[in-house]
């Protein structure tokens, strides 16, 4: 399979890995579909209990409602691994139908979006009630967190449509049918390949640089704030935003280089590492993540002494504690 034309419309670890023609074989095809069968049950399993504790055990807050909306786009990426692994499994066989090519496909993009957004949107809320308490008090409740997630989901679910449109299957007539990614909007090479520098520009822009000059911003204004007021008595809070924000960025550069070397028609050894690379830091940001929101919000010794739903409720709870809201009401100018 052509790893220009092709690989261009995924984002997920398994597509990394099933995308490319020089990928070793077959032991290494082994290691991949092991590797990726575990990621997608660990995934779903992990993911899905912390949805299950957000939504039915913990009071509904704005910092509540915003993990569970960032937790669901990443179920989102592990229920849809199994597919794309049974693909995968069977050299790069599609048998799911052309709807589930493209539906899948959109909905996998909607996930990588979203989480990208509520990780912004997540840093924004500590920004505001961290350095504006005031605004915050009057304004941020789980009504106004509502509105921004609906927003979130809407803007990731537009900019996924492209690929609902260009994700296509194709019949080689010889029983192997295969789920690709199409420019044919266009029967000119040289803007087949302007539409994909465009998809895949629009995707580094919007789903991985503007996140990051946000979050940026965000954490280094709390940073000085802190640094020059000492206003968290404990850094808890701070911990657990960083954990995900810097694992996030960490496991998405891999690919985005990846994708940026496929577009100079680099076939070297380099882009092969970098895809193995991809395959295992994607594969820890959608399943792994959320699980050290828990271990770096705590001491590793209280992690072992607490119950399942009281680690949870310490790590998510709101900082709000009165003496705090007292000492940043004081400090509303910036």
């Amino acid at each position: 399979m052509d790893l220009i034309n092709s690989s261009d419309y995924q984002v997920t670890v398994s597509t990394l890995a099933r995308n490319s023609t020089h990928f070793p074989a077959p032991a290494s095809k082994i290691i991949v579909v092991v590797f990726l069968f575990m990621t997608s049950i660990i995934g779903i399993i992990s993911n899905g209990l912390y949805l299950w504790v957000l939504k039915f055990k913990m009071k509904r807050t704005v910092n509540t409602l915003l993990y569970f909306h960032l937790i669901l786009s990443y179920f989102i990426s592990t229920s849809i691994l199994p597919f794309i692994t049974t693909s995968y499994l069977q050299d790069n066989h599609w048998s799911f139908g052309a709807v589930m090519c493209k539906v899948l496909n959109s909905i996998l993009y909607m996930g990588i979006f979203a989480s990208s957004f509520f990780l912004s949107a997540i840093s924004v809320d500590r920004y505001l009630f961290t350095l504006h308490p005031v605004w915050s008090q009057l304004h941020r409740t789980p009504r106004w967190a509502s509105s921004i997630i609906l927003g979130i989901w809407i803007f990731a679910t537009v900019l996924s449509t492209p690929y609902l449109v260009f994700r296509e299957t194709y019949d080689d007539h010889e029983g192997k049918v295969t789920c690709q990614h199409s420019y044919d909007v266009s029967t000119n090479w040289e803007s087949k390949k302007w539409i994909h520098v465009a998809c895949f520009t629009s995707r580094f822009l919007l789903g991985f640089l503007l996140p990051f000059l946000i979050i940026t911003f965000c954490y280094g204004r709390i940073a000085n704030k802190m640094k020059k007021r000492s206003l968290f008595k404990s850094n808890k809070p701070f911990k657990v935003m960083m954990t995900a924000i810097i694992s996030f960025f960490v496991c998405w550069m891999p690919y985005y280089v990846y994708k940026g070397l496929l577009l100079t028609k680099n076939q070297s050894l380099l882009l092969q590492l970098i895809l193995l690379l991809a395959v295992i830091t994607t594969s820890f940001n959608a399943v792994f993540s959320p699980i050290l929101y828990l271990f770096i919000g705590e001491n590793f010794k209280k992690v072992f002494k607490k119950s399942i739903l009281a680690l949870f409720e310490s790590t998510f709870s709101e900082d709000s504690s009165p003496e705090r809201t007292q000492n940043l009401s004081s400090e509303t100018s910036i």
